[in-house]
């Protein structure tokens, strides 16, 4: 009965997301829509999008519980001069624990914001990249934080072939100023 219950609600979730996360182009030429569609799977690109990312994990825990998180991440490009652009992007995870281990109980709120700020080229060629700061902020609810601020670098790097967005994303942080 439990897993038919989390089946229906990560379907639900799943379709949800999928609604909200739709572009819906009218009278675009087929470049005009493919070039959209790269840019708004480049995370330095100056196009203001909120991507939607579900991941579920399943048998957590002596329970084998269902841990579902949707992560908001709006992405705002800022000018920074002639050649030079600072894509602020900011992750909210939203998060659904199931009780993992035995009295535990179940979870759901937001996680820990992160924000990452990625300088980059406004001309770029073949390879895409930006770097900058990432900052996480100890902002979950109950035990869906970490309740530590932490701060390090992040770097992006990609390349657009053909209709494909092959790249990576990267980072590292350390806590700093104790926990909350």
């Amino acid at each position: 009965m439990k897993t038919k219950k989390m089946f229906i609600f990560a379907l639900v979730l799943t379709m949800v997301t999928g609604l909200l996360s739709t572009t819906w182009a009218t009278e675009m030429d087929k470049n005009d829509t493919a070039s959209l569609a790269k840019a708004s799977q480049n995370p330095v690109s100056n196009l203001i999008s909120v991507p939607f990312e579900n991941n579920m994990t399943f048998n957590n825990g002596t329970e084998d519980s269902v841990v579902d998180i949707l992560n908001i991440k709006p992405v705002i490009p800022i000018s920074f001069g002639e050649n030079l652009n600072l894509i602020n992007r900011i992750i909210v995870p939203v998060i659904y624990q199931e009780e993992r281990f035995p009295d535990e109980g179940n979870r759901f709120g937001l996680g820990d914001i992160i924000y990452q700020g990625f300088f980059s080229p406004k001309k770029t060629g073949k390879i895409v990249w930006g770097m900058g700061p990432q900052l996480g902020l100890p902002t979950g609810m109950d035990r869906l934080t970490s309740n530590q601020w932490t701060l390090g670098p992040a770097a992006v790097v990609l390349m657009m072939p053909g209709p494909w967005v092959v790249g990576m994303l990267v980072s590292n942080v350390w806590d700093f100023g104790g926990g909350i």
